[in-house]
């Protein structure tokens, strides 16, 4: 088991993960969630866009998936949009969420950052990716870890 995966409590990855669930419901888009201990090439972005590929996020239909990519001894991390997104938002469109978030883990609140941040996701990406009624979870809503991809 690697450092990363033992970050959380299960009760509280059961939490990140029923979150990620609930953020699903209102949108047709896609939200992962990857922790690892360290960011390997030490950039957020680049790292996350590299897990991003090969959680094979880049594969959703409508090219929607959202990333939130989590380097927890370097303390860094990134949020990673597919261009489908990116091509329907505003410039800066997750900046209020990452600092957001970062205003949590300043504070030691990992948990509860990750869980605005996912929420606030699925609710920014319900208005752009509203869930159809025949919508498909594409991806896994389970967290995956860096020792495993």
């Amino acid at each position: 088991m690697s450092a990363a995966s033992q970050l959380f409590t299960d009760t509280e990855k059961q939490e990140l993960v029923k979150a990620i669930a609930a953020a699903e419901l209102q949108t047709s888009g896609e939200i992962r969630l990857h922790i690892e201990n360290k960011c390997k090439g030490g950039d957020a972005f680049k790292r996350g866009l590299k897990v991003f590929t090969q959680l094979n996020m880049h594969k959703t239909a409508l090219r929607n998936g959202v990333l939130f990519y989590i380097a927890a001894a370097d303390r860094k991390f990134s949020i990673i949009a597919d261009e489908g997104i990116n091509q329907t938002v505003p410039s800066g469109f997750w900046d209020q969420i990452k600092e957001e978030m970062q205003s949590k883990f300043i504070k030691g609140e990992f948990v509860l950052g990750l869980l605005i941040g996912i929420e606030q996701a699925g609710q920014q990406l319900e208005q752009h990716f509203p869930r159809a009624a025949d919508d498909e979870n594409e991806l896994s809503n389970e967290i995956s870890f860096g020792d495993e991809h």
